[in-house]
């Protein structure tokens, strides 16, 4: 993939985008452990982890049309630059905890125009089509990357180096993300108006009928993502070792990388929209093979298959970004964004609640694999006769591209 590295914004927007989510993950874990070094209470850590993530819902809701109305460099770069105050603040040792709880919250909600931007401006960055997907390609084996060296190497590093430094790291980051969004990537002009609403990406999301179906089929991730919220009690249905519970919790992202790295490597551009109601039916097909109450190593070729074709989200979202038009283009991938997350909220939580009532962890995750079937199956129809009849163009179409590129 050298040919989208080879495009200075990008590479900076990819380095930003990548030290940022490395310190996410060592802030996740530096402040569960924090927390719960303080107060000695599960919940507590649990809820200070969960912080995290459930403001990113707020913004990616109200705050992503910023990018929209303002400079989009100028809106990471201020963002990114807020995140480092507020992330440093927190390194602050013997910080009272409300204080805490309060620059948790902070932080995503910062961060949700910043993505937005960012997820905008790549695809302002590359007009080629075919280049374009294989940057969102890149991106995604980055970011899976990274939540797998922080799943895998946080806590050693944060009992290695403590809590407050973990953190500050985190801070170092966020100020490296600034200096480099600052020096490379282009001030373009803001991309829509001051006067549009501040729902308007939103709302025209949803009156649009092919993006309706295309994020459904996105959504879905919210029934695969159950094994994660199963892991602990999974491991001990099915006889594994303590450490269990980490792989089957890494498998799902490993898959992903490799899934990414096929498809790009393997499908055409022209045909990666096609196979995306395919991909996403099978993403929960073979998760109904739990049935069979599976051994450690079983259990883990199924999340890393249903991981590798769950890659279909990178062309999902590519194709997302192509129809929707610039001006509104962060005001709908916040909504589009939230969406995903509470698909997967909700999804762990009603996992976790059948789990309970039938007593059986194995047995949810095939429930969920059959209901995700079930649902698939018809909204993929919909989308391949969408993309037969709908003059909107439901995919980015092969350009001329170096051989070099097409290697890639």
């Amino acid at each position: 993939m050298s040919a989208v590295l080879a495009n200075r914004e990008f590479r900076a927007l990819w380095y930003a985008e990548a030290a940022s989510v490395a310190g996410d993950q060592l802030t996740r874990v530096a402040l569960a452990i924090l927390v719960y070094d303080r107060t000695g209470s599960a919940f507590w850590a649990a809820g200070i982890y969960a912080l995290t993530f459930l403001p990113a819902l707020a913004g990616g809701l109200g705050l992503s049309h910023l990018a929209d109305r303002y400079r989009r460099r100028t809106v990471m770069v201020v963002c990114s630059a807020l995140q480092a105050v507020l992330v440093g603040v927190m390194a602050i040792p013997h910080l009272p905890l409300p204080v805490l709880f309060l620059l948790v919250i902070g932080v995503p909600l910062v961060q949700s125009p910043a993505v937005a931007a960012q997820n905008a401006t790549t695809r302002e960055v590359f007009t080629d089509d075919a280049l374009y997907l294989r940057s969102q390609d890149l991106r995604g084996i980055t970011t899976n990357t990274m939540m797998l060296l922080g799943l895998g190497g946080g806590g050693l590093l944060v009992g290695a180096i403590g809590t407050s430094w973990a953190l500050a790291i985190d801070a170092a980051t966020f100020v490296l993300a600034t200096v480099a969004v600052a020096r490379s990537v282009r001030n373009r002009p803001p991309a829509g108006s001051k006067d549009a609403g501040w729902l308007d990406g939103a709302k025209w999301v949803f009156r649009d009928r092919k993006l309706r179906v295309l994020l459904t089929l996105s959504w879905l991730v919210g029934l695969a993502v159950i094994p994660e919220g199963l892991a602990a009690p999974l491991a001990q249905e099915i006889g594994a070792p303590a450490h269990g519970v980490g792989l089957l919790l890494a498998a799902d992202p490993f898959g992903f990388i490799v899934g990414t790295f096929l498809i790009s490597h393997f499908v055409p551009v022209r045909l990666r929209a096609r196979l995306i109601g395919v991909l996403a039916t099978a993403s929960l097909a073979v998760l109904i093979l739990f049935v069979l109450k599976p051994t450690l190593v079983f259990a883990l070729v199924l999340l890393a298959l249903s991981g590798a074709v769950g890659a279909y989200q990178i062309t999902v979202m590519g194709v997302f970004n192509t129809i929707v038009p610039n001006e509104i283009r962060g005001g709908a991938f916040g909504a589009a964004r939230t969406g995903l997350r509470v698909a997967q909220g909700l999804g762990v939580a009603a996992g976790g609640a059948v789990a309970e009532l039938i007593g059986s962890s194995a047995n949810t995750i095939a429930l969920a694999g059959v209901l995700g079937v079930l649902i698939a199956v018809p909204v993929s129809v919909a989308w391949s006769r969408l993309g037969r009849t709908d003059p909107t163009p439901a995919t980015p179409v092969d350009s001329p591209t170096p051989a070099r590129t097409q290697s890639a």
